[in-house]
């Protein structure tokens, strides 16, 4: 037993004394009520001994925070619009940094250093095969471009509209792309200049990075795996490319713009997948997508939405009252009200005592006048209720006698899981992981099918034993499965795992410097060597170097050298193959894609990985 406690103290004194991690959102947490961000609120909540940067991407610095953030977390805002300078968010950086940098990006320099990394991020953006690692590299570039030099100059710059307008053209496009209009240029040139304020906004220093969406705000995250080598813990609440697809489908958006902007967020979805180390979508149906996208089936671990046992506790049975079908649910579309309407004049046909209440803000008020207009038509002005948004979702559960969710796409919904935990008979669409998290304890019917839903609602309506029935199965089900504990602990253990991670990886990037140093000692002292004309002395000290560590970003360097030194020995076959080898490991180097902070070493060393001694 003692081993074992010794063995725990080894692993507590061998990891920080409280994790960092940087929690990044996008237009949820903790600025909008929904799913994800009572999922944010949970895990802070839960993990106090985890401390949070929150880097929340927003679409305008006028938007009223709704969640009060706990004492271990602070909060970084990043408006995409709503400003007129990229850096206003930018609280702590003087106007002299500014100004400096505004003085420095010149003609010139946005010709030589901006325009290269931009023609390569319009060639992803546009291109078909998408590239994450080469997009990644570009997104870095840019990053530490924007660290000295001004973002609004360069994209402002009229070389790179000009450069824009090329690159966008009939003739450079694929076929199948539409024809731009000038309007279409500008807009799209707009978009990247919005999304991508992200690369303008500097990165807090933590040991994992983790992010709710494989979206634009998972580009902090692939940042600091880029750059800082942080972890990168990926959460996926629904499978985002699919959401935007049924979203931008039903936008109306010119055909270039459609596709220009779907391109992009591909483009975005493949960079977070290639460079996180772990992916957790809330559901295994998620995973299906996930690993359809080109994920790998080791990098993915499900871990399910939690709720609080004690918070969402049944409820004495109800008051002899008229039967009430409750939702808790956004208006949204989604959400489809529009079916839940349909099945409710339906049910309402046979039941004309039953009441349908809704429980949830309006998202979108062109759709909630949709679905007023649509209750009138019904007939169901005094059946049908929306009730606003409430904050006491216990009760509202509490106040019907059957939870329905009428969603046509879903993550792992928190509503489905409240209303197991509230011990609710349930009636919801089978999208998503909904009938994951149900399984045998409540009723899933197909989307957009009013006529099944009604008679699932019917159904349990008319027999109230099945009714007590589902609602325990249920809560049984949540205890077993999605109690806060539990989420909460899968996400510490991932965090101490991936924060080790990050340690294994400093000792290694140091031991790699400590190689790189001795390389370069030897490698000079056999230049020095060859110098004087003492070629065998010089070969032995370049064959030193090399054995040190054959894989080494200096090692073609080190074999151009070497060659060198041969030649001088009169030994050409020997130099040749020497040189064929350096030819190969400058190969194998490169589609290694070595990190910044390898080359930075190489450079610190004294030598250059394309064989030339600094």
């Amino acid at each position: 037993m003692s081993d074992i406690v010794a063995a725990w103290w080894l692993v507590l004194l061998q990891m920080p004394e409280r994790i960092r991690v940087m929690l990044t959102t996008e237009g949820t947490y903790p600025f909008a009520r929904g799913g994800v961000s009572t999922w944010c609120d949970i895990l802070l909540s839960k993990l106090e001994q985890i401390d949070f940067v929150i880097y929340a991407v927003m679409m305008n610095p006028f938007v009223t925070q709704t969640y009060r953030l706990p004492g271990n977390a602070r909060l970084l805002r990043v408006p995409l619009w709503g400003t007129e300078e990229p850096c206003e968010h930018l609280a702590g950086r003087p106007f002299s940094q500014v100004y400096l940098a505004k003085r420095r990006t010149i003609e010139k320099t946005i010709a030589s250093q901006f325009l290269p990394l931009f023609r390569d991020l319009i060639a992803e953006v546009t291109s078909d095969e998408k590239d994450p690692a080469r997009f990644g590299a570009t997104c870095a570039g840019l990053y530490q471009l924007f660290e000295e030099y001004d973002y609004r100059v360069c994209s402002k710059s009229p070389a790179t509209w000009e450069c824009f307008k090329r690159l966008a053209a009939p003739n450079a496009r694929p076929v199948r792309w539409p024809e731009p209009t000038l309007f279409d240029l500008t807009q799209s040139l707009g978009w990247l200049y919005r999304f991508f304020i992200i690369l303008n906004t500097p990165l807090p220093r933590v040991d994992v990075a983790h992010s709710a969406a494989a979206a634009f705000c998972g580009i902090p995250a692939v940042l600091s795996r880029i750059l800082h080598n942080t972890p990168y813990l990926l959460t996926e609440h629904g499978v985002y490319l699919r959401e935007q697809y049924l979203s931008k489908g039903r936008a109306a958006l010119p055909p270039y713009l459609r596709k220009f902007l779907m391109s992009l967020v591909r483009s975005v979805v493949a960079l977070n997948y290639h460079f996180a180390d772990q992916v957790s979508p809330v559901c295994a149906y998620n995973s299906r997508w996930e690993r359809q996208l080109g994920v790998r089936a080791t990098k993915i671990r499900v871990i399910h939405n939690g709720v609080d046992p004690a918070v969402f506790a049944p409820s004495p049975h109800r008051k002899k009252s008229p039967p009430a079908v409750i939702g808790v649910m956004r208006i949204d579309p989604v959400k489809d009200i529009e079916t839940l309407l349909c099945a409710a004049a339906l049910v309402h046909a046979t039941a004309p005592e039953v009441r349908f209440i809704i429980y949830g803000g309006v998202t979108m008020p062109e759709y909630f006048d949709r679905c007023l207009a649509l209750r009138t038509r019904l007939g169901l002005d005094r059946a049908f209720v929306f009730a606003g948004h409430t904050e006491n979702a216990p009760e509202a559960y509490h106040s019907g006698d059957i939870v329905v969710l009428s969603s046509v796409t879903e993550g792992f919904p928190y509503s489905i899981v409240e209303a197991m935990m509230a011990g609710k008979a349930i009636v919801a669409t089978d999208v998503g992981g909904v009938s994951e998290a149900l399984g045998p304890a409540g009723i899933v019917v197909p989307p957009q099918d009013p006529e099944q839903f009604a008679r699932a609602i019917c159904y349990l309506l008319e027999n109230p034993l099945e009714r007590a029935s589902l609602g325990q199965e249920a809560r049984e089900r949540a205890l077993t499965y999605f109690t806060t504990e539990r989420f909460a602990v899968l996400h510490l253990e991932c965090y101490e795992r991936l924060a080790q991670l990050s340690d294994r990886e400093a000792e290694s990037r140091e031991l790699a410097r400590r190689t790189l140093a001795r390389q370069a000692l030897f490698a000079h002292r056999g230049f020095a060597l060859g110098l004087s004309g003492r070629w065998p002395e010089a070969v032995a000290a370049f064959r030193l170097a090399i054995t040190l560590d054959e894989s080494s970003a200096a090692a073609p360097a080190l074999r151009i050298l070497l060659a060198r030194a041969l030649v001088g020995m009169g030994h050409r076959s020997a130099a040749q193959a020497e040189m064929r080898k350096a030819i190969q490991a400058r190969s194998t180097l490169h589609s290694r894609s070595p990190s910044q902070l390898d080359r930075a070493g190489v450079a610190r060393a004294g030598l250059n990985p394309a064989g030339v001694v600094l």
